[in-house]
């Protein structure tokens, strides 16, 4: 009885566990410092990202350009304001560059 009781529970644990989401990248935009400065359709400080998406469409190093943008920073690419380095993940920083270059 033990032993069913056991392979009921493993089961019922089993059942319950959720398998990994993929990272919504306009989540993440929201939930970072990139809010104070961008916006998705309209500039703000910086470009909206439609805009960047637009600059970067059909190059083949767009995504790791992005990446390394948002990671260290970049200054002269869109006027006089630089853009700071952001404390972000390699993956985070992935996750907003592929979603920026998927926005028309």
């Amino acid at each position: 009885m033990k032993k069913k009781l056991m392979h009921l529970f493993i089961f019922g644990t089993l059942l319950n566990l959720q398998p990994a989401q993929a990272v919504d990248g306009e989540a993440l935009f929201k939930s970072k410092p990139c809010v104070g400065c961008h916006m998705i359709e309209a500039r703000l400080v910086g470009p909206s990202y439609k805009e960047i998406a637009a600059k970067y469409a059909g190059q083949a190093d767009a995504s790791a350009t992005l990446v390394k943008s948002i990671k260290e920073g970049s200054s002269g690419k869109w006027g006089a304001a630089p853009m700071p380095a952001n404390q972000v993940t390699d993956e985070e920083a992935k996750t907003l560059a592929d979603w920026i270059l998927t926005l028309k």
